[in-house]
């Protein structure tokens, strides 16, 4: 399962890593970057670190700048030469022209749902990461459930409710509590669990105010389990980690923006989960079949809930997982004998095999 950087003497790998973006997840997205960046070894790779403003400016980042400093969240600043990507390969900026593969870092839309990726498949330059269909329908939990569900596996019932028409009579059939979430969103951003029907309408507002797709989904009881997807070294076959059941502090009201990802949160994680060997082969089986049913590449974390009766239902599946060290998806690989730094390599090495065009 391992990969290594090429050798000293092969010329260096020129990476462009671009992170922030105009999504509500700027902020984590930033963070991620920082921890790619150190990752990535100078003696092996030229790093050009491309930061995207909240205004979708795009300029060329000073990555010092991307760590959590206690509880405040890094940003892109409006600062740097400019840079922009053109979709012709022919004219492409000079700081674009010789890159030899981008690490697009971005979470939720404009980056990681198929834009970003666009963008590069006209301009000709591999990138990291799912291709712009699979990047799309993931992100839109809605496409997402119905393409998860016409695979034949097991998603929780849902409603969607969109930003001034009524809302349908399916959401009552969900019973109580549901989550009211952002269609095309992450993070835990503009969720919230509701448990009385008179609290619907300012979930509605809340998630509307970030999409006016929302998504209503039954309240699982059950524990939160999650799995990292990764491309094989050799073929590009996808491959399991090791599955981590999520164990939120007493209190919290669920997995949200708090409990993943500030340090103090008190949330644990039990890798692998305290469950039989055959579960754990069926979570990592269900994680790959889900992956290649919405035509997942390169990397993917793929969440699910267990319930008490031993159903395993898929709940998500994020092709731009968080990717600090201390993130799930690079924590189950480490835990699966894949180190940081190494993961990094595969996903760039991946990325320049594929390269771009239909595959």
């Amino acid at each position: 399962m391992s990969s290594q950087p090429p050798p000293t003497s092969s010329p260096r790998i020129r990476v462009a890593v671009v992170f922030g973006g105009r999504s509500s997840e700027h902020e984590v997205s930033c963070v991620t970057a920082g921890s790619v960046l150190a990752a990535l070894d100078p003696k092996y790779y030229d790093v050009v670190p491309i930061g995207i403003t909240v205004e979708g400016r795009w300029v060329l980042a000073d990555q010092r700048a991307l760590v959590m400093r206690g509880r405040e969240l890094p940003r892109v600043e409006s600062v740097g030469a400019s840079v922009a990507l053109t979709g012709d390969p022919t004219a492409l900026p000079p700081e674009l022209a010789t890159v030899d593969v981008v690490f697009p870092l971005l979470h939720g839309p404009y980056g990681e749902d198929g834009t970003l990726q666009g963008l590069l498949e006209l301009a000709g330059v591999p990138y990291v990461g799912s291709g712009v269909f699979a990047s799309a329908a993931a992100m839109d939990k809605h496409q997402m459930k119905r393409l998860l569900h016409a695979a034949g596996l097991p998603v929780p019932d849902f409603a969607v409710v969109r930003a001034g028409r009524p809302i349908p009579a399916a959401v009552a059939d969900l019973g109580l509590p549901v989550f009211v979430k952002p269609a095309r969103g992450g993070s835990s951003i503009g969720i919230s669990k509701v448990s009385d029907r008179d609290e619907l309408r300012a979930a509605f507002d809340l998630a509307h105010s970030y999409d006016p797709k929302a998504l209503v989904e039954v309240g699982v009881v059950g524990r939160e389990v999650e799995c990292g997807v990764l491309a094989g070294a050799d073929d590009g076959e996808p491959e399991a980690s090791l599955p981590a059941e999520i164990r939120i502090a007493a209190g919290a009201p669920f997995y949200d923006f708090e409990a993943k990802y500030m340090p103090d949160s008190g949330t644990q994680f039990d890798i692998p989960p305290d469950v039989p060997a055959d579960l754990i082969t069926r979570i990592q089986q269900t994680a790959v079949a889900a992956f290649d049913a919405l035509g997942c590449e390169g990397l993917a974390r793929v969440d699910f809930f267990l319930t008490a009766a031993g159903d395993l239902l898929v709940n998500e599946v994020n092709t731009m997982p968080g990717f600090t060290p201390v993130s799930m998806f690079p924590r189950m690989w480490a835990a699966s004998g894949v180190d940081y730094p190494t993961l990094v390599t595969r996903l760039i090495d991946d990325a320049l095999r594929r390269g771009t065009g239909l595959r």
